[in-house]
C-alpha cells in the first residue's frame, strides 16, 4: 500500500530529494561557486519531470487515503508550473550572475517552492493543501528578499511575509470551521455533506475565509496589497517567478478545493468568485494607468488578469474550468516573453524599469520592439493574437454559465487595460528621443522574447492542442 502511495508522488519526491541533496552538496563545495550549475541542473531536472509527468498515461490515482489526487487536472497544472520554473530559472542565471546575487540557495528555493506547488495542486485534504501552501510560501519569502543589501528587496520579502501570515490565518480558520461542521477535513468527505445543494451556514463561513485565504496567493483584490510593493523590490528575476508558477498552482489548487469539495455548493461560492474577479479585472486596470515602473505596472497587470481568469471560474461549468487552464497557461507564455524583455532594460548596465526610458526604442532596436509589440497588443486581447482568444473563452464561459453582466464588465475591463499596454507600444514607436538604453545581447533572453511573441501568433492555429488538454483536465476534475 505504501508503496503504491509513494508511486503516485514519485515525482514530488524526486524533486524534493534533488533540493535537499542539492543544499548538502553546496555546503560542502564551496557554496555559491555552484550556483550557476545548479541554475541549469535544476532546470534541466524541472523539464525532464514535466516530460515525465505531461507523457504519464491518463488516469486517477490517488494516494494516502485520498489526501493526494493525480489526475488529469493536477498533471495539466504540474506541467505548466514546471515548464514556467525551468524557464525562470534560466532566464535569471545571466543577470544575477553579473549582480553578484546568485546564491546557490536560490535554485533550492525556487525547487522547494515548486514541490509545494506541485502538491497544491494534487491536493485532496485541507492538511494537505496548508502543506502545500507553506512550503510554496516559505520559499517565496525568502528569495522575495534575496537581495540583502537592498532596502526595497528586505521591504519586499517583510511585506510578504507579514500579510502571508494573514492569509494562512484566514485560510486556518477557514478549515477549522470547514472541518468541524463536515467532521472531516477530505475533500471527497466534506462534498457529501453538501448534498442536494444544502449547505450549512457553517460551511459558508469557513469556505468564504479559504476563498479568503486563497484570493491573497493568487491577488485578487481585494487581497492584492502586496503585490505591487513585492513585485517592485524583489529582484527581476524573483518578479517573473512570482508572476508565473506560484499563480497557475494557486488558481490550480482553488479549483480543485471549489469543484472536489464545494462541488455541490456552485451557486453559493459562485457568487463570491463573481465579486473578486469583478473587483480584480476594475481595480488592475484602472490603478496600472498611472505607474511609471514598468515592474508595479506587471503586478497591476497580474491582478487584472487573475480577475479574467477567475471569471471561468465563477461560471461553476466545465468549459470554465476549460477556459481557465488555457487563460493561465496564455498567461504564463506572455510574462515569460514580457520579463526576458525586462531582463534587458539596462543603461550603463544597471537596471531600467521606468517605461518613458522606452521613447523610441524601435529605431535602436527594432526586432525587440516588434517582439514587446506582439506581446502587449496579446495581453490587451487585441485579436488576432493568443491573447484575445484566452479572453474570449473566459467571456464565453461566464456568458454560457450566466454571468453576462460579468462578461460585459469583462469587456469594459479590458478596454480600459488596454490603454496602459499599448501607451509602451506607443513609446517604442512615436515617444521622443530620450537616453539610450544599452544593447543587449543576451542569447538566452532574445529566444525566449522571440519565441513567446512568435507563440502568441502562431498558436491561434491550434493552440498546440492546449486547448484539448485543457478540455480533458477540465473533465477529469468535475466527472
Amino acid at each position: 500500500m505504501i508503496q503504491a502511495d509513494l508511486t503516485v508522488i514519485l515525482p514530488e519526491i524526486v524533486l524534493a530529494l534533488f533540493a535537499l541533496l542539492a543544499l548538502v552538496a553546496a555546503v560542502y563545495t564551496g557554496k555559491d561557486k555552484l550556483g550557476p550549475t545548479l541554475v541549469w541542473v535544476t532546470a534541466a531536472l524541472m523539464l525532464l519531470l514535466g516530460l515525465w509527468i505531461g507523457t504519464a498515461p491518463a488516469g486517477t490515482q490517488e494516494a494516502f487515503g485520498g489526501m493526494f489526487i493525480n489526475d488529469g487536472f493536477a498533471r495539466f497544472a504540474k506541467v505548466v508550473i514546471l515548464l514556467s520554473a525551468a524557464l525562470v530559472l534560466v532566464m535569471s542565471q545571466e543577470y544575477m550572475s553579473r549582480r553578484g546575487i546568485l546564491r546557490f540557495e536560490y535554485p533550492v528555493l525556487v525547487a522547494l517552492g515548486v514541490v509545494g506547488m506541485l502538491v497544491m495542486v494534487s491536493a485532496g485534504d485541507l492538511m494537505t493543501l496548508y502543506m502545500g501552501l507553506e512550503l510554496q510560501s516559505l520559499a517565496l519569502y525568502v528569495v522575495a528578499a534575496l537581495r540583502r543589501d537592498s532596502v526595497k528587496s528586505t521591504e519586499a520579502g517583510l511585506k510578504y511575509f507579514v500579510l502571508g501570515a494573514l492569509s494562512s490565518g484566514l485560510l486556518l480558520y477557514g478549515a477549522s470551521l470547514v472541518y468541524g461542521y463536515a467532521g472531516t477535513t477530505l475533500f471527497s468527505g466534506i462534498i457529501q455533506t453538501a448534498q442536494h445543494g444544502e449547505v450549512s451556514i457553517g460551511l459558508l463561513f469557513g469556505l468564504v475565509f479559504l476563498i479568503s485565504g486563497l484570493a491573497f496567493k493568487v491577488s485578487a483584490v481585494p487581497f492584492h496589497m502586496w503585490t505591487p510593493d513585492v513585485y517592485e523590490g524583489s529582484p527581476t528575476p524573483v518578479t517573473v517567478f512570482f508572476a508565473t508558477a506560484p499563480k497557475m498552482a494557486a488558481m490550480g489548487m482553488l479549483a480543485r478545493l471549489l469543484f472536489d469539495a464545494f462541488g455541490n455548493a456552485i451557486p453559493d461560492w459562485s457568487q463570491v468568485i463573481a465579486v473578486l474577479s469583478l473587483l480584480s479585472m476594475f481595480v488592475g486596470s484602472v490603478a496600472a494607468i498611472g505607474q511609471r515602473d514598468i515592474k508595479r505596472l506587471m503586478a497591476y497587470s497580474s491582478i487584472t488578469h487573475m480577475g479574467f481568469a477567475l471569471m471561468g471560474l465563477a461560471s461553476g461549468t466545465v468549459f470554465g474550468v476549460q477556459s481557465m487552464l488555457i487563460y493561465m497557461a496564455i498567461y504564463v507564455t506572455m510574462n515569460i516573453g514580457t520579463f526576458a524583455f525586462i531582463l534587458m532594460m539596462e543603461k550603463d548596465g544597471k537596471p531600467v524599469t521606468d517605461i518613458n526610458a522606452l521613447n523610441m526604442y524601435s529605431k535602436r532596436e527594432p526586432g525587440k520592439a516588434l517582439a514587446m509589440l506582439v506581446l502587449m497588443f496579446s495581453m490587451a486581447g487585441v485579436p488576432p493574437m493568443l491573447g484575445f482568444f484566452g479572453k474570449f473563452y473566459v467571456l464565453r464561459a461566464a456568458y454560457e454559465g450566466g454571468l453576462a453582466w460579468l462578461a460585459i464588465a469583462g469587456v469594459v475591463a479590458s478596454v480600459i487595460a488596454a490603454f496602459y499596454y499599448l501607451r509602451i507600444v506607443y513609446f517604442m514607436y512615436f515617444g521622443k528621443d530620450g537616453e539610450e538604453l544599452d544593447t543587449h545581447r543576451s542569447p538566452v533572453l532574445w529566444l525566449l522574447l522571440t519565441a513567446s511573441a512568435v507563440v502568441m501568433v502562431a498558436g491561434i492555429v491550434n493552440m498546440f492542442g492546449v486547448d484539448g488538454a485543457a478540455a480533458a483536465a477540465a473533465a477529469t476534475l468535475l466527472n
